[in-house]
């Protein structure tokens, strides 16, 4: 885990924290941003990227099953992005 990053716009401060778990095969990278998203603050953002093919299918179920909103994903060069949100 990456040290928090905060972005301002206008009143808006959003925290972001970069996971980067490229080269984890399946379930790690769900069980690894579970705990991370467990230490965040309610409203924070984790921004997840990953090389393993399931993430884009087990990542938006972890979401849903544990009340956070997925706010983005999207494939890259290296494999999938995903910004999700601590849900209260």
């Amino acid at each position: 885990v990456q040290p928090t990053v905060r972005q301002t716009t206008r009143r808006l401060t959003v925290s972001a924290t970069l996971l980067d778990l490229k080269g984890l095969k399946c379930s790690l990278p769900v069980l690894n941003a579970r705990k991370a998203m467990s230490k965040l603050p309610d409203g924070d953002r984790l921004v997840v990227l990953t090389t393993e093919p399931m993430p884009d299918i087990d990542i938006p179920r972890c979401c849903q099953g544990n009340g956070h909103p997925l706010v983005a994903s999207e494939r890259t060069d290296f494999g999938h992005r995903f910004l999700l949100a601590k849900g209260a």
